[in-house]
């Protein structure tokens, strides 16, 4: 569990570091399931649904720099998407009350890491409210010479930066004016966790050691958080007048999901069949 302290920290600054949270056992379970699906890549000579290849990826040389949504993919990862130790901590964080919102291993490999630009998971995955978070687990000690997440603090507290270039999504900062000054690394050694809210700008270096970096990241929100999405062919089609946006307009207002799903449903008749209740007419069924 966080100290008060460590919790104070991570609201003023938007991350913090925090050792010792997986056990040895964890973190060679971690390496050893790793190292087969880097094993197994070396079937593959593209992109997949598991892997995304590293350039100068090949059977011989088998470079991996991401296994995608790895909780789906091994139980060793999925137990630690929900260990109990991390979600008490996000627990202290976003709650009462967690939810999980997906995972991912990035890897780099001592002399062919890959960097991460400068970006803001905000603009990835918006949501009604902000307490959401990403927890990166550390599979191998995280120095600033093997690639550690940068981080800049305060910056949760700031601006949303543009992440468009020539009019669609580039998936890192494009603002101009923006420069990642005073930007920190969070060091942790393996079996510790990085953690990192939301709209936090961070990225990260290439490897330039001789040791691998390789970070397990999932992601949690508060169970009041809900995402923002939308299929943007489908919005632009319906547009009568004006032109569609993805600055979208929020105003406060109180929000119930029509969650869970209904018991009875087909139409708004056979719905309010389960009415105790009705206003008008007997109960039908």
């Amino acid at each position: 569990m966080l100290t008060q302290q460590q919790i104070d920290f991570y609201h003023e600054n938007g991350y913090i570091g925090v050792e010792s949270v997986l056990s040895e056992q964890d973190i060679i379970d971690l390496r050893r399931v790793t190292d087969e699906f880097v094993e197994k890549s070396r079937e593959v000579t593209e992109h997949t649904d598991v892997f995304d290849l590293e350039p100068g990826h090949s059977a011989e040389t088998p470079r991996v720099r991401r296994i995608k949504n790895p909780a789906a993919q091994h139980i060793v990862y999925d137990q630690v998407r929900t260990y109990k130790s991390i979600i008490d901590i996000v627990d202290q964080l976003v709650g009462p009350g967690v939810r999980s919102m997906g995972s991912k291993l990035n890897m780099k490999y001592p002399d062919f890491g890959s960097p991460v630009e400068w970006h803001q998971d905000w603009a990835f995955y918006p949501h009604t409210n902000d307490d959401v978070l990403a927890v990166g687990v550390a599979i191998d000690d995280m120095s600033l010479e093997n690639g550690a997440l940068m981080v800049i603090p305060g910056s949760h507290k700031g601006p949303i930066y543009d992440h468009h270039q020539d009019g669609r999504f580039a998936g890192a900062v494009t603002d101009p004016n923006f420069t990642p000054d005073g930007a920190v690394p969070i060091e942790v050694k393996a079996g510790g966790i990085s953690i990192h809210h939301v709209r936090t700008l961070h990225g990260s270096t290439p490897n330039n050691s001789s040791t691998p970096r390789r970070l397990l990241l999932a992601a949690y929100t508060a169970v009041d958080a809900w995402p923002l999405s939308g299929d943007w062919e489908a919005l632009s089609a319906n547009i009568l007048r004006g032109e569609l946006t993805n600055q979208v307009r929020m105003v406060e207002n109180p929000v119930r999901m029509a969650l869970p799903r209904a018991e009875r449903g087909g139409s708004i008749y056979e719905t309010q069949t389960i009415l105790k209740k009705p206003i008008y007419g007997q109960k039908t069924e």
